[in-house]
């Protein structure tokens, strides 16, 4: 029986370790039969990303920061130089300065807020730009980006990123839009509380955490394998009708009228 990704090819961008959203995801696709390149940004987390990329058959590694486009350019150019076209893009991207999330938004800098708003949500306007000529060649594919629940309404200590959450999903649905015609899909999962390396920066992560799991339909904690699931599907042909969407995967919280 064939893999619902044999012979694809995807980017996963956002892997900081073993228990990143992302890396659940690259487990989900490569499953399937799909084979990757992972990026990284920096010496700190370059070490990781190779070490987890190399139990994964076939996959490449490429160094990019999404701030700059001439690293982007890079890794498409590589992209094109391995496997010709892609067909499909996981964006996991997401960064705000430290400060930026302790205490109030009202005290966000414009440096804080710029930095928030381009590495977040910009970079997956200016991945798509990149990627869609790639995606094209194959046909047409799947972009999958991560948001969370706190882009919709306040989550105390979310703050800027909140901010830039909402901008990246009205993003979603205007590269929906202008890549449509194109074959090329573009969704976001909004995912509740997971308790990563990057989740355990916001200040307010633990009181947001505990009330997932105690309020939320399922009295449970989303599973980063559940996330992982849902962008298998998204990246499939199983999705092909479905683009310009945020999939909520946080057992039902988002639900809730409080």
């Amino acid at each position: 029986m064939s893999k619902l990704l044999e012979g694809k090819k995807g980017l996963i961008l956002g892997v900081a370790n073993k228990r990143s959203i992302a890396w659940a995801i690259a487990k989900s696709v490569s499953d399937q039969g799909a084979t990757l390149a992972f990026t990284y940004q920096g010496e700190r987390v370059e070490e990781n990303v190779r070490e987890l990329a190399g139990t994964l058959p076939g996959s490449a590694v490429l160094p990019c920061d999404v701030m700059r486009e001439s690293e982007v350019d890079a890794v498409f150019s590589k992209i094109g130089e391995l496997w010709g076209g892609l067909d499909f893009l996981v964006h996991a991207v997401a960064y705000a300065k430290s400060a930026d999330l302790d205490g109030n938004y009202l005290k966000t800098s414009k440096e804080g807020f710029d930095t928030a708003l381009g590495v977040s949500a910009y970079s997956l306007t200016l991945l798509s730009q990149k990627a869609a000529p790639y995606l094209e060649r194959n046909g047409g594919g799947s972009i999958v980006t991560l948001t969370y629940l706190g882009g919709d309404r306040v989550a105390p200590g979310y703050n800027v990123m909140g901010i830039a959450k909402a901008a990246l999903q009205s993003s979603v649905r205007y590269l929906a839009y202008d890549l449509g015609p194109k074959n090329i899909r573009v969704n976001a999962i909004s995912a509740g509380p997971i308790n990563t390396l990057a989740a355990r920066v916001v200040s307010g992560f633990t009181d947001l955490y505990k009330m997932a799991r105690e309020k939320s339909p399922m009295k449970r904690n989303t599973e980063t394998e559940e996330v992982g699931d849902t962008a298998l599907f998204l990246c499939s042909s199983l999705s092909r009708g479905i683009t310009g969407q945020i999939i909520f995967v946080d057992c039902g919280f988002s639900t809730l009228a409080f």
